[in-house]
């Protein structure tokens, strides 16, 4: 028999994101194509890992984390997402946000199982999905608002469905759920005792004065769902991957195996200063961080109307899909590389984010730039008005 690659890696292909990143980079262009987060890491943060490393800190932490994160961590979910857990049974700490859902998919997920996603969707939770063989299943919001409902969500529900994945603040679309809607999806997996994950990673990236609802803060939610977030773009620190999960004992204890089997532990220096930004930033950093990014925001949504790609106006993260069925092209794809080659501006194909032919229409452009390259992105998108 000759030898060939897993029947799980036939199905997996590089991530729409990485090869408009590559594209980019083959003309020097302005990359808002991937969320790379580009502004500088908070001083706390980065003294609290460099002091680290001067004390040594620089073996194997526990399988789920320094004491010291888990502790933060704790409180920090307490305080802002209205979650008790308790640090030394319900936190574990991980290789990012994207490594958290990893392990707790190769928990309590079985070949088969079915989760429902929300559509746009970050494409990162059905490639996971999928590397564990599980099925997505979808439900499609609508533009401009990213609307959906409870009977959207019900149907959706088969007798093979596990889970449902809730990304709040969304990638790509920056929707904020809100209260309703979550209680709706509530309702749904009660009903049907499904769990909840959740990927709340731009948590403090709210806009229009939306507020950040955790879905494990609702009554009756804490023992089936499963918390996914971290600093990574809080912080601007995605390439140290540091994430965590936060979930009922009865499940944090296998997701923590499943992270010690994949990942063994986080980069113990870089969970301390992980840490010491947690508890020495205060709740002004974190209203700074709106204010400039609600900034940011406008600039290129303001932009984008103005040459006729009109934005759907995000609440939260930094994203924005715009509808470029005017420019050249039947794909997104073709649309997106029009835009590339016209303006030296990397964006991210809308088909990316849907299954089958839908998103066609629409490009995704991140705004998590230094002023002045954003500035600059502006202006070249302006050529094409």
């Amino acid at each position: 028999m000759p030898l060939s690659f897993s029947r799980r890696a036939e199905g997996i292909t590089q991530a729409e994101i990485r090869v408009m990143a590559i594209e980019c980079e083959k003309v020097r262009g302005i990359n808002l194509a991937q969320g790379v987060c580009d502004t500088e890491a908070p001083l706390p943060v980065r003294r609290g890992a460099q002091a680290a490393i001067d004390k040594g800190i620089n073996s194997y932490t526990r399988y789920d984390g320094l004491a010291e994160l888990r502790q933060a961590i704790a409180r920090k979910m307490r305080e802002y997402n209205g979650i008790i857990a308790d640090p030394e049974t319900e936190v574990t700490v991980s290789g990012g946000s994207t490594g958290a859902f990893y392990c707790a998919c190769l928990a309590l997920l079985d070949p088969g199982d079915e989760v429902i996603l929300f559509e746009p969707y970050y494409g990162y939770h059905v490639n996971t999905l999928e590397a564990v063989e599980a099925v997505p299943t979808y439900v499609t919001m609508q533009a401009p608002d990213w609307t959906f409902s409870r009977e959207d969500v019900e149907r959706a529900v088969t007798p093979r469905t596990k889970g449902i994945m809730v990304n709040t603040p969304a990638n790509p679309s920056g929707k904020v759920f809100n209260r309703v809607e979550l209680e709706w999806i509530a309702e749904v997996a009660s009903e049907h005792d499904l769990f909840v994950f959740t990927d709340e990673i731009y948590e403090y990236f709210l806009y229009d004065g939306c507020r950040h609802i955790s879905p494990g803060s609702l009554p009756g939610m804490g023992d089936r769902t499963i918390t996914v977030s971290g600093f990574s773009k809080t912080f601007s620190i995605t390439g140290w991957r540091i994430g965590y999960s936060v979930s009922d004992a009865r499940w944090a204890h296998m997701i923590g195996c499943m992270n010690d089997l994949v990942y063994v532990c986080g980069p113990a220096p870089l969970q301390c200063g992980v840490a010491a930004g947690i508890n020495e930033l205060e709740t002004d950093f974190y209203a700074a961080l709106a204010a400039e990014y609600t900034r940011k925001r406008d600039r290129i949504c303001g932009v984008l109307s103005k040459v006729g790609l009109h934005p759907s106006i995000p609440k939260g993260a930094y994203y924005v899909l715009a509808d470029v069925s005017r420019l050249p092209g039947k794909t997104s794809k073709e649309r997106a590389m029009y835009l590339l080659a016209r303006t030296g501006v990397a964006s991210v194909p809308g088909s990316a984010f849907y299954q089958g032919r839908g998103g066609e229409d629409l490009v995704r452009f991140c705004f998590a730039k230094t002023d002045a390259e954003l500035e600059e992105a502006c202006r070249r998108i302006e050529r094409i008005a």
